[in-house]
């Protein structure tokens, strides 16, 4: 049988594949969606969203986002942009004014590091495309890395620090390196969120609940999970050393239900068929079902690649863990986007937007196609099995129309 072109046998070949995860022990369930022209034309589910519990992964399963909330967060900056309230090419001092004195890294230790002052400022479009120089504490490769551990920033952040505070506590330590100068994968998007808040006037959970959760339908998209929902959440697992089989993650990498730092970045949580609608919109050029969110020529400037000359994150990124593969993909506001699928070595399209989280979640868009996957998991780090491109070869060798 063929659903918009795609063939139903071959389909069959991913809950094959990604079954074996789930029967050696490396994943405890997982869930996926693949829509095209629209229509889905694939959905399953397999094994348990908490193997403790013998709970199985269900359709209306809940998971931490986590940098799946980047999109998102982008999506409501570029709102604010189509209403004239933001330029690309503004300072980010101009709404969080602290950012205008952070020095930038030049060398020394984490106790006397030597720095400079901003040579060209901070802007909007540094923080979406994740060339401000900001970065995150887990990367371990870099001393201001070490400053922002030191500072309670690693894989989150002090529980008693709103957003705002959060961003005076960044403002105060060391950019990695000048502006626009390079890209590096950091804590970008939660200051686009405060940005956010600052313009619209109100905290992010309520921009995003009233601009775009409920004109999408998006009920189950929250940063603050109610009581009523919590027994829907999957459980958060990590590689067992020993044997590399899931187990259950530690409890300082599990996010509270309520988090007082509402984060941009990686805060919220949702559902599958939730995150295919946020996907679908993209897909229909900034509409779905008669709500419109963005023009479609912002999605479509939001999809080209912005880094400078118009080069790959291989070129100007920094060699870390970022939630891309580098060597064909470009940036854009707010995604990663493919330049050239064949340098890649992964199939995909020209121009196919994306992004995943830190427990393995994944998405794209891909305009060519008019194609829609999701991919849901809870296995922290994300980069501990190779899903994603494993994703797309299943997917992709399944169109015949």
């Amino acid at each position: 049988m063929i659903i918009a072109g795609l063939e139903t046998a071959r389909l069959a070949r991913l809950d094959e594949h990604f079954k074996r995860y789930v029967d050696d022990g490396r994943l405890a369930g997982w869930q996926v969606m693949v829509q095209r022209h629209g229509e889905l034309a694939h959905h399953s589910t397999s094994g348990m969203r908490d193997l403790e519990a013998g709970l199985p992964f269900a359709d209306d399963t809940i998971v931490r986002l986590y940098s799946m909330t980047k999109p998102i967060t982008s999506v409501a900056a570029m709102m604010l942009v189509e209403e004239g309230l933001i330029q690309l090419k503004d300072p980010v001092s101009a709404y969080i004014p602290s950012f205008a004195e952070t020095r930038v890294y030049r060398s020394g230790s984490i106790q006397k590091p030597v720095t400079e002052p901003q040579t060209e400022h901070m802007q909007i479009w540094h923080l979406l495309t994740h060339m401000s120089g900001l970065t995150y504490g887990f990367h371990n490769t870099h001393a201001v890395d070490a400053m922002y551990r030191a500072a309670g920033f690693e894989w989150g952040q002090p529980e008693d620090l709103d957003l705002a505070a959060c961003c005076e506590r960044w403002a105060s330590l060391p950019l990695v390196f000048q502006p626009g100068t390079e890209w590096n994968y950091g804590i970008s998007t939660d200051v686009l969120g405060r940005v956010v808040e600052v313009v619209a006037g109100c905290d992010l959970e309520t921009f995003f609940r009233s601009r775009i959760l409920d004109p999408l339908g998006m009920a189950d998209t929250t940063f603050h999970l109610p009581d009523s929902s919590a027994d829907r959440l999957a459980a958060l697992y990590v590689p067992n050393p020993a044997d590399g089989r899931a187990m259950r993650a530690p409890d300082f990498l599990v996010r509270p239900l309520r988090p007082l730092m509402l984060s941009g970045g990686g805060g919220l949580y949702g559902t599958a068929a939730d995150y295919l609608r946020f996907a679908s919109m993209l897909l229909g050029g900034g509409a779905l079902d008669g709500e419109r969110i963005l023009g479609r020529h912002t999605v479509d400037y939001m999809g080209s690649n912005h880094l400078p000359g118009g080069v790959d994150l291989e070129t100007i990124g920094r060699p870390l863990f970022a939630e891309s593969t580098f060597t064909g993909m470009g940036f854009g506001l707010g995604f990663s986007v493919v330049l050239d699928p064949a340098e890649n070595k992964v199939p995909s399209s020209a121009g196919e937007m994306a992004w995943g989280g830190a427990a393995s979640t994944a998405f794209w868009v891909d305009p060519v196609e008019d194609l829609a996957v999701i991919f849901l998991t809870q296995l922290m780090p994300s980069s501990t099995h190779p899903i994603r491109p494993q994703l797309k070869q299943l997917v992709y060798q399944a169109l015949v129309d």
